[in-house]
């Protein structure tokens, strides 16, 4: 059900231009000059709070300000988290699906995208160059973000070098996971071709819990015991889901 609690309040008519300045252009609370104080208020909270000076919906409007630099966007912003549930939700949520909301066009879309964008490249930045194993962590933190709020499931083997460093991550496909998604052989074969001695399978389940399937246990033994003859190892399989993450090494699967 689309979120409509604000009926009477005017949304923005367009997306002009990205500014996140108030200065140059002044703001419009439901159609009057009121705007500007409240921006101002929400920046300075923002720059001079901690973590959970913004609420959820505050920390939306704010970068909906680089889309809509007239309007009130804080019926936007709620409108988004009725419809996604989160924020990680929305802003994983497609561009074109964010389109669907009322007040959401092309450019707030793409607002939202370069947020999720700079967010994962930010988790990845945690474990570049660095033993995975020891950066634990940061892995998961990178997974989570990557992959939890994905609608299909995907299946991904992140290959590390001798001093388990990661040196590959690819994405097998989309899918179940099963041997019509990932093969053992080739799963092994593109770890001789990248040099890799060492590899994780992770995937991802859209129901949001991370306990593994039949299915997961058997395809990871199986690519387990193919790695075993040609001398790479599986240090692990991580399932990523909404309400957390499983590594099969830990239930002792593996």
């Amino acid at each position: 059900m689309r979120f409509n609690a604000f009926p009477e309040v005017a949304l923005p008519e367009a997306e002009d231009s990205f500014d996140f300045l108030d200065s140059a252009v002044p703001d419009f609370d439901a159609g009057k000059a009121a705007g500007d104080g409240h921006r101002s208020r929400l920046r300075a909270r923002l720059l001079t709070g901690g973590a959970e000076a913004l609420a959820d919906y505050e920390v939306l409007e704010y970068l909906l300000f680089a889309a809509i630099p007239r309007g009130n966007t804080k019926p936007i912003a709620k409108a988004l988290l009725a419809q996604y549930g989160s924020l990680a939700a929305v802003l994983n949520a497609d561009p074109k699906a964010l389109q669907r909301v009322k007040g959401v066009g092309e450019n707030s879309a793409a607002a939202l995208k370069a947020v999720a964008i700079a967010a994962r490249r930010m988790a990845r930045g945690e474990i570049i160059g660095k033993p995975v194993l020891g950066s634990w962590q940061a892995l998961i933190d990178y997974l989570t973000t990557d992959m939890a709020h994905l609608t299909v499931e995907r299946v991904r083997v992140l290959y590390l070098d001798t001093k388990n460093r990661l040196i590959d991550d690819h994405h097998v496909g989309d899918g179940s996971i099963d041997e019509a998604a990932i093969h053992p052989r080739e799963v092994i074969r593109r770890a001789m071709d990248v040099g890799a001695s060492a590899m994780i399978l992770v995937h991802n389940h859209p129901s949001g819990s991370p306990e593994p399937s039949r299915a997961d246990i058997q395809i990871t033994q199986r690519i387990a015991e193919a790695g075993r003859h040609m001398g790479v190892t599986v240090h692990d399989h991580v399932i990523i889901g909404r309400e957390g993450h499983t590594s099969l090494r830990a239930k002792g699967l593996i």
